[in-house]
């Protein structure tokens, strides 16, 4: 969480983007935040929220990425539905992987995906399905594991391809879709391991 912290202080440009399109969107994320956190060890009061390792983060419904930014280790997107595919509108990406968040904001799936080789267009309709398909309740989530030479969690450029690769990154990615706005959050959890 420290590492959070230090980017969102140092380099709020390249982990923040909030459009004003998913402004509701990113505080409904907050608000249901807010609900499941004191089940998990946090104490939720009317203007801060003391975590379970002692920190205390105001609570900012006028930021409210930046404000989850510092609760939670996973990272969040927020995608909304334009015409036939859904759109990056907002997101606190402190851990990416390969990727930096200026080239992927207000773009579609597709675009998203373009550096991706094996991201053709039948996995392209597959994933729209996914996103279009999910429901309200009804998450949906997976797993994925790559090899880096690397164990920095924030890993904005490609990823060096080699012999030496001691580190094991696993991302848990869940899907969900948001009741009032119709919005759906994709977030990341990142883990890395000697492996």
């Amino acid at each position: 969480m420290a590492y959070r912290a230090e980017l969102l202080a140092q380099q709020t440009a390249f982990v923040l983007y909030q459009s004003d399109e998913a402004l509701e969107a990113s505080g409904q994320v907050l608000e249901q935040a807010l609900a499941i956190l004191p089940g998990l060890g946090f104490e939720v009061g009317a203007a801060q929220v003391t975590c379970p390792d002692g920190r205390c983060v105001p609570i900012d419904r006028t930021a409210p990425l930046h404000c989850l930014g510092h609760l939670v280790q996973e990272d969040i997107c927020i995608l909304q539905k334009r015409g036939q595919e859904h759109v990056l509108t907002a997101a606190v990406l402190c851990f990416p992987a390969n990727w930096r968040l200026a080239e992927k904001v207000e773009r579609p799936l597709t675009g998203i995906h373009d550096p991706v080789n094996e991201y053709d267009d039948n996995i392209a309709r597959r994933v729209q399905r996914l996103f279009d398909g999910v429901r309200v309740g009804r998450p949906l989530w997976r797993f994925n594991k790559l090899r880096y030479a690397d164990p920095d969690l924030h890993q904005p450029r490609r990823r060096e391809v080699g012999e030496d690769m001691p580190f094991i990154r696993s991302e848990r990615q869940c899907i969900l879709r948001l009741p009032e706005t119709d919005a759906v959050v994709f977030t990341i959890h990142s883990f890395v391991v000697r492996g």
